[in-house]
């Protein structure tokens, strides 16, 4: 079942910084394929410890400059003082960028916990609370239905959500997950803790269903057995394109029955699959502007 006789969600979507000029390319046919659907905004990744802070404001520019899309810079405080984050920050706003998704970060590469920079932010609800007193950014963090790896229970990694709702963000974007129902008890756990801020569900379509599985772990986030058995089944790349594309339009139409007014894409820089998904559901594709295309 599609949603065309119902309202649809607000959309966003988020990409990730080129690291080669064939991914600029790849990068600007996906903002170029995307932006007619009129998502509210689009958001672009940042490496831990400014690892791509150049190509990361590089793709932002662009995104403002040619496409007018509203931009949300990711931001962390992996490996940098306080001054080096916020000075990102103003960066960005320097650029007209007001959204900002304020994030702990990952570990950098090699390590296997977080440690705080000597000079630098110790957690998300610090890094929210130093960017609402720098700059007027809306701020979006992290939620995590199936819990953070690093979380000691459920409960606590709720109670840090709502830190960091209580230091000034306005929205929470999840991980990706594939069963609604984690979704679900998670938002309604939410409630129940106080958090008023709407919490919007990520979804991930899936391109590559082997290297999606590879990431899920890391991400400690669950596979259910039936996909597995699913894109077992795909016996051409075609069938498995069309499996991922129907598995997101499900889980998106379930996502609106249960009252979701926003649904935020994880593209992974591959504009066609979230297209096609989007278009599904009921998107309405327009031209870009002329000053976009020019």
């Amino acid at each position: 079942m599609t949603t065309q006789s119902r309202a649809l969600p607000g959309l966003s979507f988020e990409f990730f910084p080129p690291h080669t000029p064939e991914g600029s390319l790849r990068l600007w046919r996906s903002v170029e394929r995307l932006a007619p659907l009129g998502p509210s905004f689009v958001s672009v990744t940042y490496g831990a410890g400014g690892t791509t802070r150049d190509r990361t404001n590089a793709a932002i520019q662009t995104i403002v400059s040619r496409a007018r899309l509203n931009v949300a810079g990711h931001l962390t405080c992996v490996d940098a003082s306080r001054e080096e984050t916020l000075e990102v920050a103003r960066g960005y706003a320097r650029m007209g960028v007001r959204r900002i998704v304020a994030l702990r970060g990952d570990p950098p590469k090699g390590e296997t916990r977080f440690v705080p920079h000597p000079d630098g932010f110790a957690s998300a609800a610090e890094l929210v609370a130093a960017l609402r007193a720098v700059g007027d950014f809306e701020i979006a963090v992290g939620a995590y239905p199936e819990v953070h790896p690093e979380a000691a229970s459920a409960t606590a990694d709720i109670d840090n959500l709502k830190r960091k709702i209580d230091a000034g963000a306005s929205t929470a974007i999840t991980q990706f997950f594939f069963e609604n129902e984690d979704f679900l008890r998670f938002r309604d756990a939410c409630a129940r803790a106080g958090i008023a801020a709407p919490v919007v569900p990520g979804v991930l379509p899936v391109e590559n269903f082997g290297k999606m599985v590879n990431f899920a772990a890391r991400c400690r986030s669950s596979v259910p057995e039936w996909m597995h058995k699913a894109y077992a089944r795909a016996e051409t790349p075609e069938d498995a394109y069309q499996l991922s594309v129907a598995i997101a339009v499900d889980q998106c139409d379930g996502l609106i029955d249960e009252g979701v007014e926003h649904l935020h894409v994880y593209t992974l820089n591959n504009p066609d699959l979230t297209f096609d998904v989007c278009r599904t559901l009921g998107y309405v594709a327009a031209p870009l502007s002329a000053a976009a295309q020019a």
